[in-house]
């Protein structure tokens, strides 16, 4: 999954929203009344919210790894 596959709207999520929308979902999914098709959307969903977190992490890595680099310089 590539992050131009993430929908907008998940895009501009910050990290702690993400994490939220996940846990919202997860106590959806885990409801016997939630039909098959609505727990694919939702599963998928929770792929790109997951997916954009990681993304949000490794580039705050690439910033502090850098910002390193230029202290030491």
């Amino acid at each position: 999954m590539k992050s131009k596959n993430i929908p907008a709207d998940i895009k501009i999520k910050t990290i702690k929203e993400a994490q939220n929308e996940i846990k919202e979902i997860v106590e959806e999914l885990e409801k016997a009344e939630i039909n098959l098709k609505d727990s694919k959307e939702e599963y998928d969903r929770m792929m790109h919210l997951n997916y954009h977190i990681q993304e949000k992490f490794k580039n705050k890595v690439k910033e502090i790894k850098y910002s390193k680099l230029e202290k030491n310089e």
